[in-house]
């Protein structure tokens, strides 16, 4: 024992709430009843609810009770504690009291600090960096999985068990037969040598592989190197047919050039000449438009032509017959040639409808004709001139 750990423990006892006061003489001499009050107080405050005897009056009750306090700081806080310095109750135990006491005060300390005033840089502190751990995690994960499968296979064995324990238990209770057993030490000692002799042999395997492999190599490594040098060379040579290349280039970027000009004159008065024809057939629509107009007012011009001129001859020839008029309103003659004076007027009358019907017909194939011509005088007449160069380059 020392005096930094005595002093130590009592003001680590005295920050913690011990109600007791420690002096430092209290463990100058054996004193059981204050280590055994002090582990139960300690344990008491690791966890409340825990259940350890209190009565320390006999040898055997003593024992249980550091047996027991020792226990329960392994498994709960992982503490290892000596119990034979615990036993002992004097100075020893001071430095086996003080692993309980310093982890105590330790958290005491951590959980007294007031979070809420730290600062962001005061609580950049505290920050870890998670990528140094992600090694651990992995292990653990591993470790988890391993965990689990072992767990899996050891409860499919245990549930064996059953039917494995009377196998069991014959087999250690039949005699054993030292015969058999040298027999079954020789067998497996056989193929204990086969399996050497076999590893030996692949090892030997393994060196004539790797000399075979070794030599690959390094023909391979000669093959790579002539190759690389054959492509710098075929690099570095100019082709017997470049020069001719560059020159056939040239000129297929000339006669590309010239393509494109030409093609783009030949567009060009196909347009225009699209939009001739297109003006002339409007043109011609309108010429039969105003013929068909002229024929049409012709046509009623001489109808009202022929209706006043019949009335006129009907009125002479009832002014001839003195107002006698026959049964269908029409003037009876007078005399026996009136009739056919009439009647050769009406056929005059018919003739000459005839005849103009016949005229129209002759100016309606004339106009047909004047259609159809046209596109050809026009392409007779007006020849487009080109643009640039002429269609004869083509």
């Amino acid at each position: 024992m020392s005096f930094r750990d005595l002093r130590n423990l009592t003001e680590m006892m005295r920050a913690l709430g011990y109600p007791r006061l420690i002096s430092m003489e209290n463990f100058r001499t054996p004193n059981f009843k204050l280590v055994a009050e002090v582990l139960l107080w300690l344990v008491k405050r690791y966890e409340p609810q825990t259940d350890i005897p209190s009565d320390v009056e006999t040898e055997q009750d003593r024992v249980f009770f550091i047996k027991a306090v020792a226990q329960f700081m392994a498994t709960k806080a992982h503490i290892k504690l000596n119990t034979k310095k615990l036993y002992q109750a004097d100075g020893n135990a001071v430095k086996e009291l003080l692993k309980v006491t310093s982890v105590l005060y330790s958290a005491m300390n951590i959980k007294g600090v007031e979070w809420a005033d730290f600062s962001e840089e005061d609580s950049s502190k505290f920050k870890f960096d998670l990528g140094s751990k992600i090694a651990d995690l992995k292990a653990a994960r591993q470790l988890a999985s391993e965990i689990t499968s072992k767990g899996a296979s050891l409860y499919d064995l245990l549930g064996k068990e059953v039917e494995l324990r009377e196998a069991r238990a014959e087999s250690i209770a039949r005699p054993l037969e030292i015969n058999e057993a040298e027999k079954l030490v020789k067998i497996a000692i056989d193929s204990v040598l086969e399996q050497v002799q076999r590893t030996k042999a692949m090892l030997n395997n393994v060196a004539l592989d790797e000399a075979t492999l070794e030599a690959k190599i390094e023909k391979r490594k000669s093959e790579l190197e002539r190759s690389q040098k054959r492509l710098e060379t075929l690099q570095s040579l100019r082709p017997a047919f470049m020069d001719e290349y560059e020159r056939v280039e040239e000129q297929l970027q000339q006669l590309y050039s010239s393509y494109l000009e030409k093609f783009r004159n030949l567009t060009y008065l196909e347009q225009l000449l699209e939009s001739e024809r297109q003006t002339e057939q409007e043109m011609f629509e309108e010429a039969a438009n105003l013929m068909r107009l002229m024929q049409s007012r012709l046509k009623e011009e001489e109808q009202n032509l022929l209706k006043s001129g019949g009335r006129a001859a009907a009125r002479v020839v009832g002014t001839m017959q003195g107002g006698d008029t026959e049964e269908d309103g029409r003037p009876a003659p007078a005399w026996p040639g009136a009739s056919g004076i009439i009647t050769e007027a009406q056929e005059d009358s018919r003739d000459s409808e005839i005849d103009l019907d016949e005229d129209d017909d002759e100016e309606e194939l004339e106009d047909d004709s004047m259609e159809m011509s046209p596109s050809k005088s026009s392409h007779r007449a007006r020849k487009p001139e080109p643009l640039g160069e002429s269609d004869s380059d083509f």
